[in-house]
């Protein structure tokens, strides 16, 4: 899909990939255990779906990509906030890693979310090498 054909955020593949993995990651920690209610799962989930009203706390994979989006005019801020999006989507893999490791999401799960994470990853990188393309010209 070319540049031009993208109206919105909410049509770039990456987004789509990591609204439903973290839509996914949502679902999946409210089997988590009681005990991690305030630690885990709180990590988990707001390493990929943070409130935004919550300045002290960092932003979500799918929230930065709507921000880069609107700042496609000047090429440093959109990539800066790719690159806030490239860093939470590592940083939900983490916890991942945690949550299988720790007998609370299936391997099977934790893998697929892991490879979608991977996905967005390669398409952030990819944008932040070439940004031209998708910046708006004046």
């Amino acid at each position: 899909m070319s540049k031009e054909a993208i109206k919105s955020h909410e049509e770039l593949e990456a987004y789509q990939m990591a609204f439903d993995a973290a839509m996914k990651i949502f679902e999946s920690s409210k089997k988590f255990p009681v005990e991690e209610k305030y630690s885990l799962t709180d990590q988990i989930r707001r390493s990929d779906a943070r409130r935004l009203a919550n300045a002290s706390l960092s932003r979500s994979v799918c929230a930065n990509l709507a921000e880069a989006w609107r700042k496609r005019r000047y090429e440093a801020a959109f990539v800066a906030k790719l690159n806030d999006s490239e860093a939470e989507a590592a940083e939900t893999q983490t916890w991942l890693k945690f949550a299988v490791k720790c007998n609370y999401l299936d391997v099977e799960t934790g893998r697929e979310l892991y490879g979608t994470y991977n996905r967005v990853l390669a398409i952030l990188v990819s944008i932040i090498h070439n940004p031209s393309p998708w910046l708006i010209k004046r």
